[in-house]
């Protein structure tokens, strides 16, 4: 409709374009001392051309948009986005005006080049490897201006494919909406926002991989909401799986939405405030139980009650993006739980594990226009995953960790990233290897 009435006013201007032309073209009078009809009018035809000009970029714009089948896009404000919890990318649904489908997606390849020998003097196999860690699709649909659509489906590693949520969302209001599905758990700094071109460093920081195990996704459904300088995500979800905890952490519970056991519910939640535009500071939580009717003693069901408490803050402001986070985890019978698993007293699941970060960059082309960016950037990282273990259980030494990665990312348009660092990692064990990582990410 919008298209067809452009095209009436375009052709309305044609057509008086010609009459103007003539009204201006009357012989003068030649008694007369006043500036001309033509020179009176010179004016008026100038800004009449301009403004037809004016219509007919509209048109060709919009039929050049109408031709391609792409929806007109909304604006759509990083802190609008980020309280729906959505990557710039898996919000490209959220953008669409009318009704229809939406494609987006992301890709990172990273390669890792370890030392020879770790931290004792060790040598170790493989010492290179270069891996296409993913490859991601959103197809997202907008049924009307209430109802939406959105997915991320994932080739991992070339050649394993999985959803990383999909779920439908009611748009109940500007500042909430109901959302069901396989859903993004809203902990941490990464696990919603892990598209390459926005988290800073080749690599994932450890804590949320082994403590908030990225990308954590679940079967549920919850609410989303806002209210000024606050934000807060809440949902309702299956549980862990507690059978597949480990000395490393929690990664090995997650049930990634296949057949999901259910016998045991969590709740996640996320609370945000955002003082001014740029900075955000937080807190997430997840408690539920993770037996899940698997983890049987002595012929006796346990209840393995999981809690997951984080604290997190960003800063992006003048080219500045500085980050910090602090996570830890408490599993309930751990003791009991290895027993049941038949783990080795030196490879028990920890009562409390602990993990936490500091990153600091600053894109120093941020003063100039150019869409260029070049980061430096440096990160430190303090993660154990056996922080307290159950009497009688000996902790394992090369869980408890620091990471040092000093590095740079340079993008030469914001959708592409190339991130370079060099990492020194030590741990209690004097296992530990450093490497030389290069991530080159996209997102579209």
């Amino acid at each position: 409709m919008h298209v067809r009435s452009t095209v009436v006013a375009v052709c309305l201007s044609l057509f008086a374009l010609p009459a103007a032309a003539q009204q201006t073209g009357a012989e003068p009078d030649p008694g007369s001392g006043s500036a001309t009809p033509v020179e009176q009018g010179g004016a008026s035809d100038a800004a009449q051309i301009e403004e037809l000009r004016r219509r007919i970029e509209l048109l060709a714009a919009e039929l050049e948009q109408l031709r391609s089948g792409e929806s007109p896009q909304a604006e759509l404000t990083v802190g609008r986005r980020e309280s729906l919890g959505l990557a710039p990318s898996a919000a490209a649904t959220y953008r669409r005006t009318s009704e229809g489908v939406s494609f987006a997606g992301y890709g990172e390849m990273l390669l890792e080049n370890f030392n020879s020998e770790n931290e004792s003097g060790v040598g170790r196999a493989p010492t290179r490897r270069l891996d296409f860690l993913r490859h991601i699709l959103y197809a997202g649909y907008r049924f009307n201006d209430k109802f939406l659509f959105n997915s991320e489906i994932e080739v991992e590693h070339a050649d394993e494919i999985s959803v990383e949520f999909a779920y439908i969302d009611y748009l109940a209001s500007d500042n909430l909406t109901l959302r069901g599905g396989m859903i993004l758990l809203p902990l941490g700094l990464v696990n919603e926002f892990h598209e390459p071109t926005v988290f800073t460093g080749a690599k994932r920081p450890e804590t949320e991989q082994r403590i908030l195990p990225t990308t954590w996704r679940e079967n549920g459904a919850g609410i989303l909401g806002s209210a000024g300088i606050i934000n807060f995500r809440a949902y309702v979800t299956n549980g862990l799986r507690g059978a597949g905890f480990s000395s490393a952490g929690l990664r090995g519970g997650r049930q990634k939405g296949s057949q999901a056991l259910a016998a045991n519910l969590a709740f996640s939640g996320r609370l945000d405030i955002t003082p001014v535009p740029g900075i955000v500071a937080g807190l997430g939580l997840y408690n539920g139980g993770s037996g899940q009717e698997q983890v049987v003693l002595d012929g006796s069901r346990l209840d393995v009650g999981t809690t997951v408490i984080e604290v997190h803050g960003q800063a992006r402001l003048r080219g500045f993006d500085l980050r910090a986070l602090f996570a830890q985890a408490s599993i309930d019978q751990a003791g009991r739980v290895s027993r049941a698993l038949g783990l080795p007293p030196g490879s028990s699941i920890a009562e409390t594990m602990q993990g936490g970060y500091f990153q600091a960059g600053y894109d120093i082309l941020s003063q100039f226009t150019a869409p260029l960016a070049l980061t430096p950037y440096a990160r430190y990282e303090r993660v154990d995953t056996q922080h307290r273990v159950p009497a009688g259980s000996v902790r394992d030494l090369s869980r408890d960790g620091v990471l040092k990665t000093l590095g740079v990312e340079f993008k030469p348009i914001p959708n592409v990233a190339i991130k370079t660092d060099y990492q020194w990692i030590a741990n209690e064990a004097g296992t530990g290897r450093n490497q030389f990582n290069v991530n080159l990410g996209y997102a579209f």
